[in-house]
């Protein structure tokens, strides 16, 4: 299912929308009853969304501090290797 959620989930008080992928509340609520036409709507306006938080959120967000783990980890076999 398509899903444009990031694993910041963080509302912003201002706007009602999520920090990290910009859906209201009730649309991540309900995102699992939506039709893919429904979710493909909602997803086209997010970057519009997006453009109204004036605050990001600071924390590093669960998939960014995964990848930036795998990446330390690629490197520190690749210096094994002698890479």
């Amino acid at each position: 299912m398509k899903s444009p959620c990031i694993l910041v989930c963080a509302i912003d008080d201002r706007t009602g929308y999520c920090f990290g992928c910009g859906r209201t509340r009730d649309e991540i609520a309900t995102w699992t009853q939506y039709s893919d036409e429904e979710r493909d709507v909602i997803m086209a306006g997010l970057p519009a969304r997006m453009d109204t938080i004036e605050r990001k959120p600071r924390r590093e967000t669960r998939r960014s501090r995964m990848a930036r783990e795998r990446e330390e980890r690629g490197s520190d076999t690749e210096s094994e290797n002698g890479s």
